[in-house]
């Protein structure tokens, strides 16, 4: 029987929580499928985590920014000749695609994992207009409950069209604990606490947040960002300006993140937006205590008794929350030895895949 053949559209395919989920599970599921994938900015540095065993062909596109009409018909002329089995669509960079397959000219869902900083403080009335029509008769997955009351109560979306699938991870990953010899790097001639952090460096994630929340802890503590982005020069900029430099390491992209996670002390997300993170579960996973900003569905996430280290969105709150772990290290152990347990309770990574695997499927199969 022929393997079905999944186009998959991406605002971009640099890594990122959407796209470590996609590979992991291509790679779960490695002879099942014929995977397209395209990137909106025709940027693919997430290919590498695909093992060789998956079937997958970049589809260049070189769509220009902006010509959304011109876009949506050169889309849907593109469907018309592929006629994939199931168009997937990621998050609101791909619009395009759905208003091209209005009329469903092919069977698809969309899933929705959050928004960018123009989204941060609320809904843009054109965009949730265009998402209620663009997606009114489309499966949507949804990680987040938050999401999932946004889709039903502000983009009006059918309840029964909306499909809540939590995040899962693997703890297996971070059993092994990180290389000794990288962690006495980064925590430096002194042995001392690593705060650190793994993101995409985007205006999003508000990193300038964390170094500026980091400062009046730098006698006590280092701080690593783990991640690229077009926020690292800036970011390099204010760690200097800061008096930071020696204080701070910005590593770059990394192809295993984990391995770096669990060195750190402290896990610190400072984002503006966020929905159900990965890099939140592969700290739990790590057995570490996190220090976030109040976003999405981050508080719930974490075991209860970290979730007093959840703050609202500022420097003052997230350096009173990230002192106190510090302060108190044998608290802080506990509480991460709390969110590896609830990882393993209740973010199956085997029981995520099996459901993603379950509507990769097209109903004709």
């Amino acid at each position: 029987m022929t393997r079905p053949t999944l186009l998959h559209v991406f605002s971009t395919f640099r890594v990122g929580g959407p796209q470590v989920r996609f590979a992991a599970i291509a790679n779960r599921f490695p002879g099942r499928w014929r995977h397209l994938v395209a990137a909106m900015d025709d940027a693919h540095d997430a290919a590498p985590l695909l093992s060789p065993g998956v079937d997958l062909r970049i589809l260049p596109l070189g769509a220009p920014k902006g010509a959304t009409l011109s876009n949506a018909w050169a889309f849907r002329r593109l469907l018309g000749e592929l006629r994939p089995d199931l168009l997937v669509t990621y998050n609101w960079g791909t619009i395009e695609w759905a208003i091209a397959n209005l009329g469903a000219l092919r069977p698809q869902i969309h899933v929705e994992d959050g928004f960018g900083p123009e989204e941060a403080a609320g809904q843009i009335r054109r965009r949730v207009m265009t998402r209620r029509l663009a997606l009114r008769r489309v499966p949507v997955v949804l990680p987040s409950r938050n999401l999932l009351t946004i889709a039903e109560q502000r983009w009006r979306l059918p309840r029964a069209n909306l499909i809540h699938l939590p995040n899962g991870i693997d703890p297996r990953r971070f059993e092994a604990g990180p290389d000794p010899a990288l962690a006495r790097r980064l925590r430096g001639e002194r042995d001392e606490p690593v705060i650190g952090t793994v993101a995409a460096l985007r205006p999003e994630k508000n990193l300038t947040r964390l170094l500026r929340a980091f400062a009046p802890l730098a006698e006590r503590a280092r701080l690593v960002i783990v991640g690229d982005g077009p926020e690292r020069p800036g970011l390099q900029r204010l760690a200097e300006a800061l008096g930071l430099a020696d204080r701070v390491l910005l590593t770059g992209h990394l192809p295993d993140p984990a391995r770096f996670v669990g060195a750190f002390d402290i896990f610190a997300l400072s984002s503006d937006t966020e929905q159900m993170p990965m890099s939140v579960l592969e700290a739990m996973a790590a057995a570490l205590p996190i220090a976030a900003t109040r976003v999405g569905d981050v508080e719930t996430m974490l075991a209860p008794d970290n979730r007093p280290f959840v703050v609202p969105p500022s420097e003052p709150a997230l350096t009173r929350a990230l002192e106190r772990l510090l302060r108190e290290p044998d608290a802080a152990r506990r509480i991460g030895q709390a969110n590896a347990r609830r990882v393993r309770e209740t973010y199956d990574h085997e029981a995520m895949l099996q459901s993603w695997a379950t509507l990769f499927t097209p109903a004709s199969q």
